[in-house]
């Protein structure tokens, strides 16, 4: 399963087969008015796992010019360039996230986390600290509930997230998301990590 879960010929045919549960159709609460609250328009923002790319094409509208998106699959890559024609063709990163060279100073999670296999998540921690440069966050939601079937989605619990975290992050917030979208309240946890020096 995990190396399904790495695979490219996977995550395309989900998409193929409009198995994309994921795919809400628009920007999420969170990451929306997260976004909202940023007033430096020059931040290198990485979006791993971005699939169509929403937030990407939010905060693009929004004035951010050095957004980055990132995924496996060509296939949302080419409907987000679609959708967003104007968007730099260098940002555009058709490629295994951790392949991925860059520095950034903010990386928001956005179901890509729960898409990988638990077995990875400390390889994920350790990524995310290679591509952050000093002081970065990472930001976003997880799935803080354990799913009765075999993921993806993989959720997970707030004690064990902050064990991974706190070994490499400064844990500035891990809470219940109070602005889930309806279908997934109740069930998601914000989160924003400093990368510790």
């Amino acid at each position: 399963m995990t190396n399904n879960l790495l695979n490219e010929n996977y995550w395309t045919t989900r998409y193929l087969n409009k198995s994309t549960a994921w795919d809400t159709g628009e920007v999420t609460f969170p990451i929306k008015q997260y976004l909202d609250q940023l007033d430096n328009k020059e931040i290198n923002i990485l979006i791993p796992g971005a699939g169509n790319g929403y937030e990407v094409i939010y905060a693009f509208e929004k004035g951010f010019k050095i957004i980055h998106i990132l995924d496996i699959s060509f296939l949302p890559l080419k409907q987000f360039e679609e959708a967003c024609p104007d968007f730099p063709k260098a940002q555009i990163h058709h490629q295994n996230f951790f392949e991925h060279i860059g520095q950034y100073d903010l990386i928001l999670e956005q179901t890509f986390f729960c898409s990988l296999p638990p077995i990875l998540r400390s390889d994920y921690v350790k990524k995310m600290i290679e591509l952050l440069k000093p002081n970065g966050k990472l930001v976003g939601v997880l799935f803080g509930i354990d799913f009765q079937k075999e993921g993806p989605p993989f959720g997970g619990q707030m004690k064990e997230y902050r064990k991974l975290f706190s070994k490499e992050f400064e844990i500035v917030k891990l809470e219940p998301c109070i602005n889930s979208i309806p279908p997934r309240m109740g069930t998601e946890l914000f989160f924003s990590l400093r990368k510790i020096q």
